[in-house]
Formats: C-alpha cells, sequence, structure tokens
C-alpha cells in the first residue's frame, strides 16, 4: 500500500521537486500552496505524513502544525529558513516531528520522510516488543501506546521513541548528542531538538512539568529517567 503524503508548500518550484524524489520512492504525493486548505484536506483525509513550509499565505506551518496535532497524530516535517532557529524549536514544540532547513538537499528530505515513517508505523529505535511500567505509567511498545493511570497519552513518534529509550535505560545519564544519535539516529544536528522533545514529555507524563520526578536533569550532562517506583 502506498504512504501518502501532503507536501504544504507555495513555492512551486519546491513544491514539484520535492513531489519529484518522494515519487520516485514509491509514495503517494499531494501538493498544496496554502496552509488553510492543507488543514482541510488532512482532517477530511489524514494522510500518513506531511511535509509542512513554515511560512504560508492564510494559515501559517505552526498554525497547521497546531490544529492538526488536537485531532490527529499525523507525523510532520517542517521546512524552515535558514537562520530561523527559533521558529524550528517553536515548530518543535507545536508537535513536529522533525525540521529541514533551506535550502535543502530534496534527497535529504527523502531519507528524514523514511525515518519518520519508520518510526511512526512502530519501527522505534528501542527495538522489539514488550511492556515497560513504572508506577502509573505503562508504555506498550508493541502497540505503540503510552497509558498514565489508566488513560491514553497521545505522543508523537519521537516523544514515544525518547520515552522507550530513556525508559529502557533507567538512572543512566545521557548527553543530548547521545539521545540525538541514539533515539534520532543523527550523528550531528541541533541540540535544541532533543530539549524541546524532552520538554513536550514532562508536560505530558510529569505530574508537575516544572519539577520533574521522572524525566530529569543531570546538570552538565544531560538527562536521566528516575523510576517512581523502587
Amino acid at each position: 500500500m502506498n504512504t501518502r503524503i501532503l507536501v504544504v508548500e507555495d513555492d512551486p518550484t519546491v513544491s514539484e521537486v520535492v513531489a519529484r524524489y518522494l515519487e520516485r520512492d514509491g509514495h503517494e504525493v499531494e501538493c498544496v500552496g496554502d496552509g488553510a486548505e492543507a488543514l482541510r484536506r488532512a482532517l477530511a483525509h489524514p494522510p500518513d505524513l506531511m511535509v509542512l513550509d513554515l511560512m504560508l499565505p492564510r494559515l501559517d506551518g505552526l498554525q497547521v502544525c497546531r490544529r492538526l496535532r488536537e485531532r490527529w497524530p499525523v507525523p510532520v516535517i517542517m521546512l524552515t529558513a535558514l537562520g530561523e532557529e527559533i521558529d524550528r524549536v517553536v515548530g518543535l514544540e507545536t508537535g513536529a516531528d522533525d525540521y529541514v532547513v533551506k535550502p535543502f538537499s530534496p534527497r535529504e528530505l527523502a531519507l528524514r520522510v523514511q525515518s519518520v515513517l519508520r518510526r511512526a508505523r512502530g519501527a522505534s529505535v528501542t527495538g522489539g516488543t514488550g511492556v515497560l511500567r513504572d508506577d502509573d505509567l505503562t508504555v506498550d511498545v508493541g502497540a505503540h501506546e503510552v497509558r498514565l493511570r489508566g488513560a491514553e497519552v497521545m505522543l508523537t513518534a519521537r516523544e514515544f521513541d525518547l520515552l522507550a529509550y530513556l525508559m529502557r535505560n533507567p538512572r543512566q545519564a545521557f548527553s543530548r548528542s547521545a539521545l540525538l544519535n541514539q533515539v534520532w539516529g543523527w550523528s550531528f544536528g541541533d541540540s535544541s531538538t532533543v530539549t524541546v522533545h524532552v520538554r513536550r514529555l514532562r508536560e505530558k507524563i510529569e505530574p508537575d512539568p516544572t519539577s520533574p520526578r521522572r524525566i530529569v536533569t543531570v546538570w552538565g550532562v544531560g538527562y536521566r529517567y528516575e523510576p517512581m517506583e523502587g
């Protein structure tokens, strides 16, 4: 079955090149030039992944991502202009799974798409199946499901991978670059990606995100998962 990808980009040249590369990889691609129409189509018929430009007419990429995330956990790769670091961080906070900086290599984008789709389909970097439990938090790796006090917690693919990886390695401190390598599979990249995902996870699983008890900061190093049990 073909993977449906919605490319949201108001520059027809960029849109055409991206579509050509993704179709070459066997994906079914639909291109849209403005944010409002993209959101309408995505809500009516959710794609398997969205490639979303930040700057769009009618409705910008951040608003599209935010509104989409309220309804569906569709993986999103954000396209941002060079130098807009604050926009990339805000995009990740809004729920984007990944970002690519313009000008970019279409082949790099295609590889990022493959990576995000693998994780969204449950091909977690944590590997295998099984259930991870810590007090009232349960992570079913095989089902790709997280529950807190019995209620399902909606996580993006990257958030899920990060949580599962940390829970599989309790009380072990990891640097941001190590997590970027182990969870994202990147040998280089912006470490703020990890910081933003940790912040988002804390907001979803910690009783008080400002004073985290599970995902704790190890000053000068990075982060560590501290089990509530034992």
